[in-house]
């Protein structure tokens, strides 16, 4: 249960974003009246979809396998998630730089690529680099299959009715809850990774027990804060990453690139209202 709203909220994102840029270059074809090319979308799509099952695949096979090896799990699990978090990150702030522009940019490339060929790369890339996103951070955060499918069935729904003009949604404030949400569970891998790595170096006698690095910032695991049984800790856990006995370093570093994220992307939204002031002035 604890894992639910983090797979379904990044399958429902991730799944979203990618079914309607496939129907931003299917409608820009229509535009551009380059109908023919539009086999080509659906090859693309197909090639990012089962790209993106590949690597999700392989990256199952390889936790299983890491799983049975005990002490070496737990930093298995703690490099994975600061190979994930790398990459999650560079994901985030695209979303952060692009995301507001999302059909000028699709537009901008699909403009550019107008080819078999091109336009076939142009969707294997876009439909693939959200599915690979999606295979790396539910392979780091240990998310439930069943969960993030069910997100990516709501977007598929989502989407066709968006695009078959049935419903009219406020994309950019769906985009910018869900991102805000991505932004706060990327922060949590951060402080899980930390938190495991720890652990894992406590366990193979790398650290002692009296290293300064095991100092907790606080213990509230007592108390309705408890991140795993608590009234208010349990909640706080799923929706922002909430940690009711971390280490000093995991707390600092949690929350300092939380905080980071979140203001990248507040002077990113400033910088963009400048630029539409200059321009109306």
């Amino acid at each position: 249960m604890d894992t639910f709203l983090p797979a379904f909220v990044m399958g429902f994102r991730e799944g979203l974003e990618a079914f309607l840029i496939v129907g931003i270059i299917l409608q820009y074809l229509r535009k551009s009246k380059n109908e023919s090319l539009r086999k080509y979308v659906y090859y693309g799509t197909i090639g990012g979809i089962v790209a993106s099952l590949g690597i999700g695949g392989i990256l199952y096979i390889l936790s299983k396998a890491i799983d049975r090896m005990d002490q070496v799990a737990k930093l298995w699990e703690s490099g994975s998630s600061f190979v994930a978090l790398a990459l999650v990150t560079t994901f985030i702030y695209w979303m952060i730089k692009h995301g507001r522009n999302m059909v000028s940019t699709v537009e901008s490339s699909v403009s550019q690529n107008l080819s078999a060929f091109g336009i076939a790369s142009v969707a294997f890339i876009m439909v693939a680099r959200e599915g690979v996103e999606v295979a790396i951070f539910t392979f780091a955060g240990q998310y439930g299959i069943a969960a993030l499918f069910t997100g990516i069935a709501a977007a598929l729904v989502l989407a066709v009715l968006i695009n078959h003009s049935l419903v009219k949604v406020n994309l950019r404030m769906l985009f910018n809850i869900t991102l805000a949400y991505l932004i706060l569970q990327a922060g949590f891998l951060l402080g899980y990774g930390i938190h495991e790595g720890l652990s894992a170096l406590g366990s193979l006698n790398l650290l002692s027990s009296e290293n300064p690095l095991f100092i907790k910032a606080f213990d509230l695991s007592e108390t309705i804060f408890y991140h795993k049984e608590g009234l208010l800790g349990l909640p706080m856990y799923v929706l922002f990453g909430w940690y009711s006995k971390p280490e000093i370093l995991q707390f600092i570093m949690q929350y300092l690139y939380t905080g980071s994220l979140f203001y990248i992307w507040h002077r990113q939204i400033k910088q963009e209202a400048r630029k539409l002031n200059s321009y109306a002035q």
